[in-house]
Formats: structure tokens, C-alpha cells, sequence
């Protein structure tokens, strides 16, 4: 819990900085005067100002935010020897800049941020596929478990190859969202028997990408070797003689290719709220045993599964995907203007209805996701951390009144009639703007606690 607090208070602290950073060190050399720089809300906590002229930098008491407070003759008196540093009397072109300049930071952040990673190198999965689900895309497409993807291709001519089970899963959602077909290059786990399949994802009937979108083709967790692990002395597996160690091979005749149709199977013998004995065949220390199983009946939401207290499967095999200096930062860039792409597309399917608000995350999730990044390692953690920068940069560019994009479309309309927005007009996409953000800020924070909950 301390680890997630800490976690998610660097995030918010890292990119709030550096996002008002971005407005300040333009301004500053726009030649506007910056009156405050300000990290949070509310209650100041520190503060400190080298000469009653010189810019003033707080830290407050609600740290979900920050603000640049320059000088400015429509929040107050200027005076005349100051007037040319304020911010109303700067040109079009400058006050431009100086807007853009809070989420370009954070855009430049994210390219920062991925290359660390890239350099550092992270532990992923390899691209090993499990079981598909039975009817699914997937096992239409003709996807067996222990199928190693080695490239990728949209049309079947130009192939791009992946290092990583996070590259498949990255070139799936992006084919879900243009709605395409995924031409697939497989081998077996040592990188035999090539051949071909196609994913026909244009035949989904969704765009919606979330947690659930990989189930929903057909393709669970990466390959798992069928051996059992830890197993507790009063479960059902012990009872059986089921040990640490033993390979399942097969259950009631069926063949088991790994953990994830073993689990299936398990899950599966609970169906009518009475669970039915199993044959195993297991392997152990060379030898194969016959054991009949009787699993346990628990309930799952609504519905009623199979369960044998017993850790089951080996840890994915994994790869260390890592760059070199180069081509760890070209990836970067591409991989900031792919998340940007895949960041307005998702804003503009929720938009029209075509993905679902449950998508929109808020405080609560970020800050588990930065708890759960930062226990796997820096690399993981700077990863996450360039993904927030990215949404936040791409959000404050919407053009909604109170943020950034809401100004910049102001200096958009002055541009086109030669005059600036009226303050009537001002004040009204204000408040309309404040509704909104509170609007979203609310679906959010449900969307949070309903994931906490299972409801979502």
C-alpha cells in the first residue's frame, strides 16, 4: 500500500512538473513575467521566492494538478513599467507557444521516458500463444497453444517482426481499431515449421479495446508449461496424490497442451454446482501415474467452477526486448505518436459511442498500475509513467474550455476574425468547460472504484 502511495505520488509529481515546466520555460522566454509555479491546490505547503520579483514556487496540499500564474491585466492592476511582460500583450504567435508548451513537454517526456526503458531493457513474454478459446477467433484462424508469432503483417506483403508478446498484443489492438485483418507468421517454440494464419479481425463486430479484448479474439495468457506447483496439504489435489512437479498430460482422455486447458477443464467439471471426479495422467520423475481427482465447488459471481488448491503452470518464458541507442529512441518517438493516435481514437470512439466509457480511467487505477509497475522494476515504471504523460498530453490538447486545447481553439478564432473571444462568450464556455471536466472527472473515479469492486 506504501509502495503504491509513493508510486503514484512520483507519477503525478513527475508529470505535473514537467507539464508546467513547459509553460513556465516558454513563457520565461517569451519574456512574460511568471508570478507563480505552482505544484497542487489549495493550502500551501512550501514556498519559496528569491526576490519579491522573481517568480514564486509553491507546493500545495492537493497535488492533482498545478498551474503557471503569469502576469496579466484581466486578473488585475499591471503596472505600466511591466506592462509589456504580461501575458494579454503578447503576440498571437507567442501566447501560442506558450499554451502548447505544457503538453508538448509531456509528449517530449514520454519519448524521454520510452528510451530509458528501451535502454534499460525490460523481461517480457515471449510471443508463445496458449490454448485459444474454444469457437473463437483464434482457433478458427487455426492457433494452437505452444504457436511462437514471429511477425505481423496487415496485408500479407510487408511483415514486421516482434520481439515480445506486449509487440503482438500492441499490432492486435491496433488492427482492432482500423478494423483489419492480421496476417500472423508462426513456428513452433523453437522456430520450426513456419507457416501462415490470419486473424480476421475486421470481422469482430467491435472496436472497443480494453482488458477483456484479447479474450474476446480468443487468446488468454501467454504459453504455460501444464505443471503443477505449490499444492496446499487440504486441497483437493493432495487428497488426490497430486505433488510439485508433476506434468499433466492428459484429463478424462483429453490431451493437455498447457496451463491454460488444464485450468479450463478444472473450471469446467463444476458445471451444475456439483463438481465430477477427473482422470489425470501425469508424468513424474519419468514415470506416468493414473489419478482421479475430485475438485472442490466454489462460486465465481454467478456461476459455480472447479478448483483443486494448487498452483498450476510454469512462469511464461520471457525475453529481454532492449535497444540500442539509436534505435531505442527512433522506437520511442514511434511508439509516442502510435500511443497519441491510439489515445484520440479511443476519445473519439467514446465520443460517438463506439467504445465503451468503462475505458476512461481515473486517480484509483493509476495509481495501482503505478504501484504494480514500480514492484516489476524502473524499466516497467518509466514505461507506465511515458503512457500517463502521453494521455495527459494528448488530453490537455482537447479543445475543451480550462484546458490547454480550449485556448489554443480561442487563439484559433482570433486568428481567423482578427478578435479575440468576448468575455461574455469567455465566461460561458468556461462554466461550460468546468461541467464538463467534473463530468468526466465523476465517470472516472466510478469507472475506479467499479473495477476495484468486480463490477466492471
Amino acid at each position: 500500500m506504501i509502495s503504491t502511495l509513493l508510486a503514484f505520488i512520483v507519477t503525478l509529481g513527475v508529470l505535473i512538473v514537467i507539464h508546467e515546466y513547459g509553460h513556465y520555460r516558454v513563457a520565461v522566454a517569451c519574456g512574460v513575467k511568471v508570478l507563480r509555479f505552482s505544484i497542487g491546490f489549495g493550502r500551501v505547503l512550501w514556498r519559496r521566492q528569491a526576490t519579491p520579483e522573481s517568480t514564486e514556487f509553491v507546493i500545495a496540499a492537493l497535488p492533482l494538478g498545478g498551474y503557471v500564474r503569469m502576469l496579466d491585466e484581466r486578473e488585475g492592476a499591471v503596472r505600466p513599467h511591466e506592462q509589456h511582460m504580461a501575458f494579454n500583450r503578447q503576440s498571437l504567435v507567442r501566447r501560442t507557444a506558450i499554451v502548447v508548451a505544457g503538453p508538448a513537454a509531456n509528449l517530449l517526456l514520454a519519448v524521454f521516458l520510452y528510451a530509458c526503458a528501451n535502454w534499460i531493457g525490460i523481461d517480457e513474454p515471449k510471443a508463445l500463444l496458449g490454448t485459444p478459446v474454444a469457437g473463437s477467433l483464434a482457433e478458427r484462424a487455426g492457433l494452437r497453444a505452444g504457436d511462437w508469432v514471429r511477425a505481423t503483417s496487415t496485408d500479407g506483403g510487408d511483415w514486421r517482426e516482434l520481439r515480445s508478446m506486449t509487440d503482438l498484443r500492441w499490432e492486435i489492438t491496433q488492427a482492432v481499431l482500423r478494423g483489419e485483418r492480421l496476417h500472423l507468421t508462426l513456428a513452433d517454440a523453437a522456430g520450426r515449421g513456419k507457416r501462415q494464419a490470419v486473424l480476421e479481425l475486421d470481422t469482430l463486430g467491435t472496436s472497443d479495446v480494453d482488458a477483456q479484448l484479447m479474450r474476446r479474439i480468443g487468446l488468454g495468457q501467454p504459453f504455460s508449461e501444464p505443471v503443477i506447483g505449490e499444492v496446499r496439504p487440504d486441497g483437493p489435489a493432495a487428497a488426490a496424490g497430486v505433488r510439485a512437479g508433476d506434468r499433466v498430460q492428459s484429463v478424462d482422455d483429453v490431451t493437455i497442451a498447457d496451463r491454460a486447458r488444464l485450468l479450463d477443464l478444472i473450471r469446467a467439471s463444476a458445471e451444475g454446482g456439483q463438481a465430477r471426479a477427473m482422470r489425470w495422467r501425469v508424468e513424474r520423475a519419468g514415470q506416468t501415474l493414473d489419478l482421479v481427482v475430485h475438485p472442490a465447488v466454489v462460486v465465481d459471481g454467478d456461476k459455480h467452477i472447479g478448483r483443486i488448491e494448487a498452483f498450476i503452470g510454469k512462469p511464461p518464458e520471457t525475453v529481454l526486448v532492449r535497444y540500442g541507442v539509436v534505435e531505442g529512441l527512433s522506437q520511442a518517438f514511434g511508439r509516442t505518436w502510435d500511443m497519441s493516435a491510439l489515445t484520440l481514437r479511443m476519445l473519439g470512439r467514446m465520443l460517438i459511442g463506439e467504445a465503451s466509457l468503462k475505458n476512461l480511467s481515473g486517480p484509483l487505477t493509476i495509481a495501482d498500475y503505478a504501484g504494480q509497475s514500480a514492484r516489476l522494476g524502473l524499466a516497467y515504471y518509466l514505461g507506465f509513467l511515458a503512457v500517463v504523460s502521453v494521455s495527459l498530453g494528448v488530453l490537455n490538447l482537447l479543445p475543451l474550455p480550462m484546458l490547454d486545447g480550449g485556448h489554443l481553439m480561442y487563439y484559433l478564432f482570433e486568428a481567423v476574425t482578427g478578435r479575440p473571444v468576448s468575455d461574455l462568450w469567455l465566461d460561458r464556455l468556461q462554466r461550460g468547460g468546468v461541467a464538463i471536466l467534473l463530468l468526466m472527472m465523476s465517470l472516472a473515479l466510478y469507472n475506479d472504484l467499479a473495477r476495484l469492486l468486480g463490477l466492471h
